[in-house]
């Protein structure tokens, strides 16, 4: 059989994107607006004073532009920027077989090289299918099981997706593809001790800065180990655990692709994907009810076993750590019936009002909340079993809700309008102008027609 790593390269070398089915494009664009509208809105989060203090100690210029601002870096800065404002927010996409946040990473190291090597929009879609497809192959292949060892898929895994893509557009062949992949594989980290920082975007942003310079180093002749993946010492070896193998990785070469099964989901809101049924659970009670804070005695959330591996602050302090907050999401929803980007701030955590209620939300693991999904064990947190959500209410009224999947799940997947709505709200975020703002989500709605990227960029970099 075919080796995982040559398999990987002789994808990006020889697959196009006409050998997708047609349905692809338009599930590849939305992803991509996307990323670009969450990129926008992380130019204004927490980490870019720092990151912008850190861009101007570097005393080396460049051509390539840091989304949301007037600033130009260095290819490598830029890919390092844009990546982690990508995932700043906790708003980008989802692959729960990774699991990992992959399209930041995709798009930031391409638009870092667009200086370099300019893309027409069908070509900028193709080099992202290819990513994402490679991305989600290996990962499939090591299991989730690498995530449970402490690692974060985004910063290992999707790094691969960078690579594929960078490698894509870039026109390797499946040798410098090898080198690349084998290239980056000594470079992919990421540990989940750091969710809830400003280091966990960094993973995003480090992981696209890698995938750059992986390509271009192996465009330069540099070598690698050309079967890094599945050799003794090679990727899976020290990053997998048992159940890892490479063949199930290059057997699952032969679907339609990632992004129609089974799918990539979109987040309807700014913070970890594991808590969002439960979210969804509590604004639907919400709305049918009509209930405030002070009406509810209690709030229960019963999570499926695993639900909360990454929920690791039931009283955050700060809006990083809210973010990756079960108990301070719902008692949020509760408190203010809905979700924004200003749920997740300091300020808003801080809340005396939330402080107290906080005190009413029961969020526990529940071994009830297993279905019969044979694959339950292989699921992410957001993605395996079911969640349910009741409310018991001042009046001795109670009620309750299961929810199997989460808004923006391939099976509840958002709409054009949907994506609209979040971009503009984005937009708005980085305060970009409207009308700028209805210009670049037209132009990159229709991306595949598009001569250029690099102009629809140049509207989003003021």
């Amino acid at each position: 059989m075919t080796g995982l790593t040559q398999a990987m390269a002789r994808v990006v070398a020889q697959r196009r994107l006409d050998d997708f089915p047609p349905e692809t494009v338009d599930k590849a664009k939305k992803v991509i607006v996307d990323t670009f509208a969450v990129i926008l809105a992380g130019a204004d989060s927490e980490v870019e004073e720092p990151l912008m203090r850190y861009l101007g100690m570097s005393p080396a210029a460049g051509d390539a532009p840091i989304l949301g601002t007037d600033r130009r870096a260095t290819a490598e800065m830029a890919a390092l920027v844009n990546g982690t404002f990508g995932h700043a927010l906790d708003f980008d996409d989802v692959l729960s077989m990774m699991p990992a946040h992959p399209s930041a990473i995709i798009v930031a190291a391409l638009l870092a090289d667009l200086p370099d090597h300019p893309l027409t929009g069908r070509e900028f879609v193709e080099a992202y299918v290819i990513g994402i497809e490679v991305g989600a192959r290996i990962a499939q292949g090591i299991t989730v099981g690498h995530y449970g060892r402490g690692y974060h898929g985004t910063g290992t895994l999707a790094t691969f997706s960078g690579v594929a893509a960078m490698a894509k557009a870039r026109r390797l062949d499946e040798d410098q593809t090898r080198m690349a992949l084998g290239i980056a594989a000594s470079m992919a980290s990421g540990l989940r001790r750091n969710f809830g920082t400003m280091t966990k975007p960094l993973h995003t942003g480090l992981a696209a800065r890698n995938a750059l310079q992986a390509v271009r180093l192996a465009l330069c002749g540099f070598t690698a180990a050309p079967d890094i993946l599945e050799a003794k010492a090679g990727f899976y070896a020290a990053y997998g655990v048992e159940a890892s193998d490479p063949e199930v990785a290059v057997a699952a070469l032969d679907g339609p692709g990632i992004l129609v099964d089974p799918g990539i989901a979109l987040k309807k809101f700014a913070c970890c994907y594991a808590s969002h049924r439960g979210m969804d659970g509590v604004l639907t009670l919400r709305e049918k009810h009509g209930f405030t804070a002070d009406d509810v005695v209690k709030l229960e959330c019963r999570m499926p076993p695993g639900g909360m591996l990454v929920l690791t602050y039931p009283e955050p302090a700060t809006g990083l750590e809210g973010k990756f907050s079960l108990q301070y999401s719902l008692a949020a929803g509760v408190l203010d019936g809905r979700y924004t980007i200003g749920t997740f701030t300091d300020e808003a955590v801080r809340r005396p009002e939330i402080r107290e209620l906080l005190k009413k939300i029961h969020a526990y693991e529940d071994e009830s909340c297993r279905d019969d999904d044979p694959l339950f064990d292989t699921r992410s947190s957001g993605g395996r079993g079911f969640v349910d959500v009741e409310v018991f209410l001042r009046n001795g009224k109670r009620d309750a809700i299961r929810i199997y999947k989460a808004p923006g799940h391939p099976s509840r997947e958002l709409t054009w309008a949907d994506i609209e709505a979040k971009f503009d709200d984005c937009a708005v975020h980085a305060r970009i102008a409207s009308g700028i703002a209805r210009q670049a989500f037209d132009a990159l709605r229709a991306l595949e027609k598009a001569g250029s990227v690099a102009d629809i960029v140049g509207l989003l970099h003021h």
